[in-house]
């Protein structure tokens, strides 16, 4: 038997995927190599936006019409979120929310063999636990989740009505996972989760992110640990000396801004001003030498006039930002913001993530610029016709024209110059 995963959305998606894959390779199934020689598809589905939401239903739909006789299952949080939307959906066998992924094979089987729908969505209020998930990293980074759910409500999010309430993994789980890591020679390890900096909220903050660091670090000893995006009230004074001190954590953060407007943050939801951010990040490049940040921005907010707007262009500018991710607004239904009044044409969204874009490719460019006529270090992470690439410590990504290059081998580049997404250079031995 085939499978074929689809997956949309974020790393934590992505993590769940492998981890699912990993379940059918223990029942005995293989991977398929194009989804229509599956006899299952797994349509891991992402419902961050509209858009998103928009996406996984195309996807739902192209899976389905792949192979009339496959199996389609569909999971994750649009299908928990719109779970008779997606069963309604002609071809589709199987929903499962943001819970029960571990029984995922037992599902589709029921499926198979009584050929009929099988539906297993339930509530977030029912998600207490963390939900442990076998996993096998597929790529050259290692991601590790160590948390689930989100806590923050911002009125723009619909996250934590579908992941619900923040679940931390224990340290014994993320210890035994990182020995593994370690056992299978990865060199990187990447912290993920929904809500990263809320890691042990749950556990009545007997233990925290830094805790779940220095387990990785003990545990896996990787040469790099990246953390994953972090929300800027909880990049504590410890965390911030433990980045400092130890070189194995990457110099590298993302701080999700959203928007340079304190009016627009306070509509949001979001707890800090632009004052806090600015001084934060002004710490962190006085104190970790040559870090990189980068930071989401959401434009086009309801009610986000253009003094909004430029206020916003005026920060982003004033920050010491290696790149930024630029979102146009989009109302996703269940979300206080959907209901907001002055919500801003598309037209004009379009126009302010041009002008923002424009922003984080200069500051990108600047930041790279920096690496020309240095020697860098990169783990390569992917080859394609010959060209090897991998990103620097603090974030940039490597290329180098050397087909003989194994995938994970650590490798010292000469930078030359700027190139696609960052730069070029020649291998350096």
């Amino acid at each position: 038997m085939k499978v074929f995963f689809v997956t949309l959305g974020c790393k934590v998606n992505q993590y769940e995927s492998e981890a699912m894959q990993k379940l059918f390779e223990a029942a005995g199934y293989v991977q398929a190599e194009e989804i229509s020689d599956a006899d299952v598809v797994v349509v891991n589905t992402c419902t961050v936006t509209a858009v998103s939401s928009q996406k996984s239903r195309q996807m739902i739909r192209r899976a389905a019409g792949a192979n009339q006789n496959s199996i389609v299952a569909v999971v994750g949080c649009y299908a928990q979120s719109e779970p008779e939307v997606v069963a309604a959906i002609d071809g589709v066998d199987v929903v499962v929310g943001t819970k029960d992924r571990t029984r995922i094979v037992e599902l589709v089987e029921a499926a198979l063999s009584k050929r009929e729908k099988i539906f297993q969505v339930g509530t977030v209020d029912e998600i207490h636990d963390f939900e442990e998930l076998p996993h096998a990293p597929q790529r050259t980074r290692a991601f590790l989740k160590i948390e689930d759910g989100c806590n923050n409500f911002c009125s723009y999010c619909i996250i934590p009505f579908v992941r619900g309430r923040v679940r931390s993994r224990s340290l014994e789980s993320i210890r035994g996972e990182c020995l593994k890591l370690h056992a299978a020679g990865f060199k990187e390890i990447v912290l993920t989760g929904i809500h990263v900096g809320a890691y042990g909220r749950d556990f009545g903050g007997k233990i925290s992110l830094v805790d779940a660091v220095k387990t990785v670090l003990d545990a896996a000893n990787p040469l790099r640990l990246r953390l994953g995006s972090i929300e800027p009230i909880e990049l504590t004074d410890e965390l911030i000396a433990l980045i400092k001190s130890d070189e194995r954590i990457c110099n590298h953060v993302h701080l999700p801004l959203q928007s340079g407007s304190d009016e627009i943050l306070k509509a949001m939801h979001r707890p800090y001003t632009t004052k806090n951010f600015a001084e934060l990040t002004a710490r962190l490049v006085d104190e970790i030498s040559e870090i990189s940040i980068g930071t989401d921005l959401i434009v086009g907010f309801p009610g986000e006039t253009d003094e909004n707007f430029s206020e916003t262009l005026e920060f982003i500018q004033s920050q010491p930002f290696a790149k930024i991710h630029v979102f146009p607004y989009s109302a996703r239904a269940g979300t206080v913001a959907a209901t907001l009044p002055n919500q801003i044409p598309s037209s004009t969204k379009k126009l302010r993530a041009g002008l923002a874009l424009e922003i984080s490719r200069d500051k990108s460019k600047i930041f790279a610029e920096r690496l020309i006529g240095r020697t860098v270090e990169i783990i390569a992470e992917t080859s394609t016709d010959g060209l090897v690439d991998g990103l620097t410590k603090n974030y940039v990504r490597v290329y180098v024209l050397d087909e003989n290059i194994p995938l994970g081998e650590v490798v010292r580049v000469r930078v030359e110059k700027i190139f696609r997404d960052g730069v070029i250079g020649k291998l350096w031995r």
